[in-house]
């Protein structure tokens, strides 16, 4: 898996069949996770790793079985980093923006990392380096080394990774690179910029609608392709304004085919960190929804004039929004945890709305989420149910963990 040619990026739905897909197995950069640093890099909880790695193993199998494609970002990433150039400019790229070394660990590090096989090298950024890991190699003391700290990174592992959702979206043909919210997750992006721009499977490709250093943060999570010419972007803890309004204006004035934006503004909390988490479509005609946020969402549409500007409108709710860009005359919005509001929020912390079609009505979700499952099924949609003891710990769903790279059209 990941070695095969890709061919054209194709992402024109969140429902078409889905073909090829990019996932990043697990890896040591969740043991690297202490307690006192859970908020720091945005983890609810402590995960046991070699469960984790069964449950994405799994996932993978599920995702074969029908038909996927998997590239793992992480073989991709050391074929990139095999290039000597793109070896040299990330290390200084990645060092350089370091708060946490001081200038004689910098040049240490550099030659420790230089030296490094492909394979540690590549597990080196993803994992993280502490002052543990170097000490042994280590001949002359800096100040960091005389200061007490437990788990000192000097650079910081990357355990939201798995999370393949957030750092880039593919649309039509081409890719936005996110510009991520929080400093902890920018290497991530930096990740996939680095792939897009210098893998060989990419080589067709040069429409980049959006880039990891623009100052304004937009995350592949709030992104959500509906048809060929429309989006829906949330207005979100992590996307702004001025980020949705430069996407806007790259695929407006691309060759993107995009010429409609349903904005979708849903309170900035952590519960609701992306549009994708109380928001994802199922079919053509269908979406799921965590009810307890349709009282406190704003929806704006934003269409392409004729002259290249902005037409904006405000919408009179989601489900009316939803019919008129997308053409259908009764939309249905399925409640998560059905009715209740209990049951739904539980589910809503289990990531129940998060949901990744392989095809239009044929979707994977958590099998904990046995109510939602439920409504899904008794509205149409065929579930595929996943074990998620530990990966739900990270606080995301089928749908975070995955990039799509190609879907047939429908």
């Amino acid at each position: 898996m990941g070695t095969s040619n890709l061919g054209t990026l194709n992402i024109n739905s969140e429902v078409g069949t889905l073909k090829k897909v990019m996932l990043h197995r697990p890896g040591r950069e969740l043991e690297r996770i202490m307690p006192g640093h859970l908020t720091e890099l945005l983890f609810e909880d402590i995960p046991w790793l070699r469960r984790m790695k069964q449950e994405h193993d799994s996932f993978a199998k599920e995702l074969v079985k029908n038909g996927v494609e998997i590239f793992y970002v992480e073989d991709l990433l050391k074929d990139v980093l095999g290039i000597e150039g793109v070896r040299k400019d990330v290390l200084s790229q990645i060092l350089e923006s370091s708060d946490n070394c001081d200038k004689p660990v910098k040049e240490f590090l550099y030659g420790y990392l230089a030296q490094k096989n492909l394979d540690d090298f590549t597990n080196s950024l993803i994992g993280g380096i502490t002052k543990e890991d170097i000490r042994e190699f280590k001949k002359e003391k800096s100040l960091s080394d005389y200061i007490i700290e437990n788990n000192y990174f000097y650079i910081n592992p990357l355990p939201n990774l798995y999370f393949m959702r957030d750092p880039a979206v593919v649309i039509g043909n081409g890719l936005a690179v996110s510009s991520m919210y929080s400093p902890i997750r920018k290497r991530e992006s930096l990740f996939l910029r680095l792939i897009y721009e210098n893998h060989e499977i990419f080589k067709n490709h040069d429409s980049m609608y959006y880039s990891n250093d623009y100052n304004h943060s937009l995350e592949g999570g709030d992104v959500l392709i509906l048809s060929k010419d429309t989006l829906a972007v949330g207005c979100s803890q992590r996307t702004g304004v001025a980020g949705i309004e430069m996407l806007a204006d790259k695929l407006f004035n691309s060759d993107s085919g995009i010429n409609k934006l349903l904005i979708i503004q849903i309170p900035k909390v952590r519960a609701y960190m992306h549009l994708d988490t109380v928001f994802t479509m199922v079919d053509r005609d269908k979406f799921t929804i965590y009810p307890g946020v349709l009282d406190k969402i704003n929806v704006v549409s934003v269409f392409k004039t004729e002259n290249n500007k902005f037409d904006y409108r405000q919408e009179e709710n989601l489900k009316s929004a939803l019919e008129k860009v997308l053409g259908y005359k009764n939309v249905d919005l399925i409640p998560s945890g059905g009715a209740n509001p209990v049951t739904a929020a539980r589910e809503q912390w289990n990531d129940s709305t998060n949901t990744l079609a392989v095809a239009p009505g044929r979707v994977f979700a958590y099998g904990r989420n046995e109510v939602s499952n439920r409504v899904l099924r008794e509205h149409g949609i065929d579930v595929i149910e996943l074990e998620a003891s530990e990966l739900v710990r990270g606080r995301g769903g089928p749908r975070c963990m995955s990039m799509p790279l190609y879907r047939e059209e429908f």
